[in-house]
């Protein structure tokens, strides 16, 4: 029997994830990453930098630029700065682009009911939690390596 390697399906579920958004980033015209980067800030209204989603997601700090340069351009997000701050723009999600978070934000939960089926609510628990070990995992060893 081969070990356990916890990443075996990984492209799967990458493939998965990316189906259930596609539909969404198709219907609203917008990129992967534009959509991304709209539920990353919905999702986690404290984290509102272009920084913070390059240092959280592990994207690339010129993908995000551009992305976030566009989406403001489509009136979808806004800077904000903090008073005497210029340098940190806090990026704050606009109303035109409501209905294409809520678009993802639904395929979000398409994507957990599909990985999610015939779980118990003690079991999914369990993976929330090894997940988050996992995470914290992966996360130390970055800043270790950096």
């Amino acid at each position: 029997m081969l070990p356990l390697n916890p990443w075996e399906h990984q492209n799967a579920v990458k493939t998965l994830y990316s189906r259930c958004v596609g539909e969404i980033c198709e219907k609203r015209d917008i990129t992967r990453m534009e959509l991304d980067i709209l539920l990353f800030l919905a999702n986690n209204p404290c984290f509102d930098t272009a920084t913070d989603i390059v240092e959280i997601r592990y994207l690339s700090k010129s993908q995000v630029s551009a992305s976030v340069k566009l989406l403001e351009e489509r009136g979808y997000l806004k800077k904000e700065y903090g008073a005497g701050n210029r340098k940190t723009a806090h990026l704050k999600i606009c109303e035109a682009a409501a209905e294409a978070v809520a678009d993802g934000r639904s395929a979000q939960e398409k994507f957990l009911e599909i990985l999610l089926k015939g779980f118990s609510e003690d079991e999914i628990e369990a993976i929330r939690g090894y997940n988050s070990r996992i995470f914290d995992n992966l996360n130390a060893y970055m800043r270790e390596e950096s």
